[in-house]
């Protein structure tokens, strides 16, 4: 079943706005919110009196002061006052959870349109802080001191995929390197720039072993930004661009403590990823581009078998044969993902799902990959412990 025919009710993104993702000095929590929330509305065809709830993503996690900010969004506008503003946090998945309550939301009756923005400030901090702000997402580490953060997590990860199949650093400088070439096209991304293949596979003074086997270039950027959608139970006249169906969603939670998790697996993801395709009736050959979590090399790296494209320990191939380049047979990331348009944590799951949008609506400009009807969103927080999945369509 489709989420229509499963609870009579259509779920349609009908508007987007998106910042630029990066070291926005200029910009506070507040602004950011502001502006993508306005133009989410504007290009919806809605008038702010007509949104019904609101919900942010917003992970902060002693980032920033205030701990505060559900009501943030109705400075955009006198008219969302009063609306229901809750924040909603779930590590690094904090913009897709935000996302499911919303459709939730529609889904239950109790509201007809509403507003999702995901946030977050985090270049003002030191990188010491920055590092402490996202180990609170590890059960293990939390509160504890460490020299290379969540990456040194994932390279744990990266380790243990490498003594069980084999050496993949060479496919990982791959993935980067596909990342940042795909981020090129995209106006919003942190690193415009196309690393190439060779430097993103090397070792050197410009980058350097973060935590082995991982690279600078394996790892995305700290980041300030924000994106918003307009959820709709209806088609709006006047949107700026056509509207996306939600055709499917999937949510996992999996256990906390490392050890009743196998690394390498993302079990949790996998589950999310089955429960979104069947409620879509889609399987992976259906879909022309998945945006993945990819906030290390080794997470991507291991969706590519989660989504099934290959088998365990062969994800490798999906990238050095080109299946997910942009001109492959199922594009990932064509964003750039986290890996080269930022990740500015609250904001990555809604980020992933109006670039997924544009696709589908035919407005993704350079980043457009010809004749998009059907793309995927995964999105995790911790490693692998909250997941989220989408399945979005064009009307």
């Amino acid at each position: 079943m489709t989420v229509e025919s499963q609870f009579g009710t259509d779920v349609l993104l009908v508007g987007w706005g998106h910042s630029r993702f990066g070291k926005l000095a200029d910009e506070d929590l507040g602004s950011l919110i502001r502006a993508v929330a306005e133009e989410a509305i504007v290009n919806s065809g809605l008038e702010p009196e007509d949104i019904d709830e609101i919900y942010l993503g917003n992970f902060n996690s002693g980032l920033l002061p205030l701990a505060f900010a559900s009501s943030l969004p109705l400075q955009a506008s006198d008219g969302l006052l009063y609306r229901p503003a809750t924040r909603v946090e779930n590590a690094c998945a904090s913009g897709s959870a935000a996302l499911h309550q919303g459709v939730k939301s529609l889904l239950a009756g109790t509201a007809r349109h509403v507003l999702v923005i995901g946030a977050e400030k985090m270049t003002h901090a030191a990188t010491s802080v920055v590092g402490a702000a996202l180990l609170g997402a590890d059960y293990e580490t939390a509160g504890r001191e460490s020299d290379t953060g969540f990456a040194g997590l994932f390279a744990r990860t990266a380790r243990a995929y490498e003594e069980r199949y084999g050496e993949v650093a060479d496919a990982l400088g791959m993935i980067a390197a596909k990342n940042h070439r795909n981020g090129v096209a995209n106006p919003y991304a942190q690193i415009r720039k196309d690393l190439g293949v060779e430097f993103c596979q090397t070792v050197s003074e410009r980058n350097p072993v973060v935590a082995h086997p991982l690279r600078r270039t394996d790892c995305s950027p700290i980041s300030d930004g924000a994106a918003a959608l307009v959820l709709s139970a209806q088609r709006v006249i006047g949107a700026a661009a056509a509207p996306v169906r939600l055709s499917g969603f999937g949510q996992a939670s999996d256990f906390l403590p490392a050890a009743r998790r196998d690394p390498t697996a993302f079990a949790g993801s996998a589950v999310a990823w089955n429960r979104a395709l069947e409620m879509a009736e889609v399987a992976v050959g259906d879909l022309d581009l998945v945006e993945v979590h990819d906030c290390f090399t080794i997470a991507e790296l291991i969706m590519y078998e989660v989504m099934g494209l290959t088998e365990a320990g062969s994800g490798r191939r999906a990238v050095e044969e080109g299946w997910v380049q942009a001109d492959g047979r199922l594009p990932v990331n064509l964003s750039g993902g986290l890996k080269a348009k930022g990740h500015p944590v609250g904001a990555t799951g809604v980020s992933q799902h109006v670039l997924a949008a544009m696709q589908l609506s035919g407005t993704a400009g350079e980043m457009q990959r010809p004749g998009a009807r059907r793309a995927a969103v995964h999105n995790m927080g911790g490693l692998a412990v909250a997941n989220y999945v989408s399945v979005l369509e064009a009307v």
